[in-house]
């Protein structure tokens, strides 16, 4: 890969600041604060991977121009680019910006895409770098009915696949 578009809502990161769904269409630029350390650590795994990132702003109309600042800012800080997308509203006119972005990270040549494990390691291994990496534990733990699966895969010959890991939007929290 030679970007990553991460797509962050202003309503999402709002949510980890603590604001309950019924509030979410009000101005909160605390709760907004609050919540950005979310989209660093996703900015910060990505980068991991040595890929650059551009932030998308999925725009909804309930956000408002102070908000989007606070993410601009935020995003000017942890030294990625950050851009508005409005294409629910304005279709593609309103991705525009963000296209032209990720064309410029994408002609510039900086990706030097890497994974965070080498094919030769155990897939248990690799779930285990995978967990420390990117959602901060300090180790995994599993049954050996568990463990037994992953030798099983090991031995039918998926030992060197990549592995792929589902999240949920509490992955950093729980």
């Amino acid at each position: 890969p030679s970007c990553v578009v991460l797509v962050a809502t202003i309503r999402a990161l709002k949510m980890h600041g603590g604001v309950e769904k019924d509030d979410l269409k009000k101005e909160n630029l605390e709760a907004l604060k609050k919540g950005l350390p979310n989209l660093e650590r996703h900015v910060e795994n990505i980068k991991k991977f040595g890929v650059p990132v551009v932030v998308a702003i999925n725009d909804f109309i309930t956000d408002t121009q102070n908000e989007h600042n606070a993410i601009i800012k935020f995003c000017e800080n942890l030294k990625v680019s950050c851009k508005i997308s409005s294409h629910w509203s304005d279709g593609g006119k309103g991705a525009e910006s963000l296209a032209q972005e990720v064309v410029e990270i994408i002609e510039s040549n900086t990706s030097n895409f890497k994974l965070l494990y080498d094919d030769e390691m155990t897939l248990w291994e690799k779930t285990k770098s995978i967990a420390k990496n990117i959602y901060g534990a300090e180790n995994i733990i599993a049954d050996k009915k568990v463990r037994n699966k992953f030798e099983k895969f090991e031995k039918d010959g998926f030992g060197s696949y990549p592995i792929c890991m589902a999240k949920t939007q509490y992955s950093f929290s729980t």
